[in-house]
């Protein structure tokens, strides 16, 4: 079965040279984008449900740039003025770069990890006497706050943000030869806005093991994996798909 449509459950990526761009044009393949998934923020009330005063904490964990937009959005509806004294640690450079779009970096105290939150945490560890604030999604991976309670820190978790299953129904009648899925909860939103959903002839392609896992206990077949030693990328693992079944081998 040659692949001629592949539907993406992401954004579509906000760079020219994004590498599905070049796939789409090397392979000559139709490539659609759609989120299946979405973020919401939660309200100022909300927060205060969870007993969550801002004022208690000396020092922010951001994982990611939803973290700050959300912890931002939040202490501007509570009226509350971030000193310029709390500390920011950020897993990574990405997260620390975004950060500048609220605060004027070269003034706060800001504290970078490479990329994972286990390459923060010795950072986190140095400062053990502030008071961190977690401000999270509801679906939080166990590895960070296990993280958090090994240091021994003073800190706790807040639901900011939520994830929340997009709205599909357009696409009820619509058939692709590929779909792209990057979590379990883009196999959850597939099932949730279809629940009678057959494979048939549809290939899955899947990113990291927790999805891989998510689509075979859908009863699922997955055509394609990534990443691997020779497809560390997912548009990789679908040039090296797309080229053989193309080519009818």
């Amino acid at each position: 079965m040659k692949v001629k449509t592949i539907l993406v459950s992401q954004p579509e990526p906000k760079i020219e040279n994004s590498p599905y761009f070049d796939l789409q044009e090397k392979q000559r393949v139709k490539i659609d984008f759609r989120p299946f998934i979405h973020v919401e923020g939660v309200s100022a009330k909300e927060i205060r449900h969870q007993k969550i005063d801002l004022n208690n904490y000396t020092a922010i964990i951001l994982t990611s740039r939803n973290a700050v937009d959300h912890f931002f959005r939040i202490a501007e509806e509570m009226r509350f003025k971030v000193p310029d004294s709390m500390k920011y640690f950020c897993q990574s450079e990405a997260v620390a770069y975004y950060l500048q779009k609220y605060v004027v970096y070269r003034k706060r105290k800001i504290y970078v990890g490479k990329r994972t939150f286990a390459e923060l945490s010795p950072l986190i560890k140095k400062y053990k006497d502030e008071k961190f604030l977690l401000p999270n999604t509801d679906k939080v991976k166990s590895a960070v706050p296990n993280t958090l309670n090994a240091l021994g820190v003073d800190w706790k978790q807040a639901t900011f943000y939520k994830t929340v299953v997009s709205d599909l129904s357009d696409l009820a009648n619509v058939y692709y030869d590929v779909l792209v899925f990057f979590s379990p909860s883009g196999i959850e939103s597939l099932f949730k806005n279809f629940p009678d959903f057959k494979q048939n002839e549809t290939r899955i392609a899947v990113f990291g093991n927790t999805t891989i896992k998510a689509v075979e206990e859908k009863g699922l077949r997955v055509d394609i994996a990534a990443p691997t030693p020779e497809t560390p990328s997912m548009t990789m693992a679908l040039q090296k798909y797309i080229e053989k079944a193309n080519k009818g081998k």
